[in-house]
């Protein structure tokens, strides 16, 4: 499947607008406006799932780095002597664990839109204190909002990417999980999937709110060299 990250980048220019002329308010201003404030935790949002689905959507955007890699389903463990012959050679393992990175990839362009429909709508009760507040605190904030919405979107497209996995390896060990249908591999893999899709959002929000100027974005700049 191509590489696709549109959806966020077209919701992010119907922010433009609005914080181009929350931009004008800020330098003859002593403290920051409320919209101003949540206009800049939207910005923060946005840009840190943008870099966050680049990277987990690009080939091997899972499998390639350590902090995403995703661990076999422990549904994979203990079901039985033919799932355990599968799974005896590391090699096979390794097989079985890339093509299940490689199809987190799909689950995660499903949910992209689907986070920033979310940024669009998040309802920021203290702004001031997001901004102040840790490393992933607006990551945290729309986390909580969405709770388990990101698995929900997720599960069809981790399905179909399990049903159409080329490894036979894969259809092998699929095959071997007796009383477990493929639904419910995708449904416990989802879950592993959001923790994985949330850590790297948090992580991008780090890197943005440790070096802001390096978004090009006036408003977030502007936000945090006030704060």
């Amino acid at each position: 499947m191509a590489h696709q990250v549109s959806p966020l980048t077209t919701r992010r220019s119907l922010l433009a607008g609005t914080a181009a002329t929350a931009v004008l308010l800020l330098p003859g201003c002593q403290s920051l406006e409320r919209i101003n404030l949540v206009e800049a935790i939207r910005r923060l949002l946005l840009l840190s799932a943008q870099r966050a689905f680049a990277m987990l959507t690009a080939p091997g955007g899972f499998w390639d780095r350590s902090v995403t890699r995703l661990a076999l389903p422990d549904v994979f463990n203990g079901r039985g002597m033919v799932l355990e012959r599968i799974l005896t050679s590391a090699i096979v393992k390794e097989r079985l664990q890339r093509e299940f990175n490689h199809v987190a990839e799909d689950g995660a362009r499903r949910a992209a839109p689907a986070v920033a429909d979310a940024v669009q709508l998040i309802g920021v009760e203290n702004a001031l204190a997001i901004l102040r507040g840790g490393p992933t605190a607006a990551t945290d904030l729309l986390r909580g909002n969405m709770g388990r919405r990101l698995v929900e979107v997720m599960v069809p497209a981790l399905g179909d990417g399990l049903r159409v996995a080329s490894d036979p390896v894969v259809a092998q060990a699929l095959n071997a999980l007796t009383g477990v249908d493929l639904s419910g591999v995708a449904s416990r893999f989802a879950l592993d999937v959001d923790n994985a899709i949330w850590g790297e959002i948090g992580r991008q929000e780090g890197a943005i709110r440790a070096d802001p100027a390096s978004t090009n974005d006036p408003l977030l700049i502007a936000a945090f060299k006030l704060l």
